[in-house]
């Protein structure tokens, strides 16, 4: 008894409060409030891959290996479609053993010049034979430059018997088989790239004004894992100069930042742009439960008493506030920490009598 005496006196002493220990600190909480934001206008919008391409063939030939498959990632420089190489082969060997035949012909002319330009030089040959030996240099220089050229077609011609992907990239379909006759020009597979993202969006004529006027979007992205959905801002904003004239709509394009998870080609979004501003009632979303297929806050009266509330909600924003359409009204405290607030009503049902 003695020993919890000094206890207590010492904590007098220190200007420690007396209050129990056991008390909680109250409820944090934050007011529903009416805030002046834009409003916003959605619109649907289908993701795209920035780079997407059909790989077409360069040379005629009998189709003879596919290396890849829909679905399949590939590198850049990766073996896509190999082309029977049999002729362009043949014609890089021919134009090689010109060249040889050029470039030796183009060492006799030099060897010759050089011995007659000797000759001319001590006075015993006339000007036409060093003449002739001069234009004899310059044909044979010209016959190996031209040489040369035939063996850089060749061999370019035989290069494009083997298909590369141009970049990092994904097979989304093929268009030819193994033996089927490739002609120049046809398309042997599409690629796109995942690694840059964007939006297409059809806006109505009547909004384009306010689109010009912002610059900015906000690309609503998919929840995952049971989360709220997620909202970016584009990186760059595109819209085109002409409107289509049977939806009287015009297209805009917008980037998406890079390392976006979830979103991937072909996938339906939604895109909200500001417009005017008008009030809206706003709580933070930290505030905010799922319950089976409710959403509420809990709501904390004057004298801390919590009740949980059914509301409607809008618009997500960037800074963590959520729009409130109905169930709330301005001015009541919702609280910032539902599982304490969940523990203190099951608490206050407990304690009723």
């Amino acid at each position: 008894m003695r020993t919890l005496s000094m206890i207590f006196l010492m904590a007098g002493f220190l200007g420690v409060s007396q209050a129990p220990s056991a008390a909680e600190p109250p409820l944090a909480v934050a007011q529903a409030q009416y805030r002046g934001v834009a409003a916003q206008q959605a619109f649907d919008a289908v993701v795209e891959a920035v780079k997407q391409s059909t790989v077409s063939a360069q040379t005629s030939g009998r189709v003879q290996e596919i290396a890849v498959d829909v679905d399949d990632r590939v590198a850049k420089g990766a073996v896509l479609v190999r082309v029977m190489d049999t002729e362009p082969r043949a014609r890089l060997t021919r134009e090689q053993a010109g060249l040889s035949e050029a470039q030796a012909r183009y060492k006799e002319a030099q060897q010759d010049f050089e011995r007659i330009k000797g000759i001319y030089e001590k006075r015993l040959i006339a000007r036409v034979e060093m003449d002739r030996a001069s234009a004899a240099l310059d044909a044979a220089r010209a016959r190996l430059e031209a040489a040369q050229a035939r063996v850089t077609e060749s061999r370019q011609q035989f290069d494009y018997a083997v298909v590369k992907a141009p970049y990092n990239g994904i097979v989304v379909k093929r268009h030819v088989e193994v033996g089927e006759t490739a002609q120049a020009g046809q398309p042997l597979l599409t690629l796109l790239a995942l690694d840059r993202l964007r939006v297409s969006i059809e806006v109505p004529q009547s909004f384009i004004k306010t689109v010009r006027t912002q610059g900015r979007v906000h690309i609503v992205l998919p929840a995952q894992n049971g989360a709220s959905p997620r909202t970016v801002e584009a990186a760059h904003l595109t819209v085109f100069p002409y409107a289509d004239p049977v939806t009287n709509t015009v297209k805009v394009r917008a980037d998406l930042p890079e390392g976006v998870q979830g979103v991937y080609p072909g996938m339906f979004l939604k895109a909200s742009f500001a417009g005017d501003e008008e009030k809206t009632l706003l709580v933070p979303q930290a505030a905010v439960v799922q319950r089976s297929e409710m959403t509420g806050v809990y709501v904390v009266s004057k004298d801390g008493r919590v009740a949980l509330r059914q509301i409607r909600m809008g618009q997500h924003y960037a800074d963590g506030m959520i729009e409130v359409l109905a169930g709330l009204d301005a001015g009541e405290n919702v609280a910032l920490d539902p599982i304490r607030a969940m523990v203190n009503l099951k608490q206050q049902r407990a304690a009723k009598p």
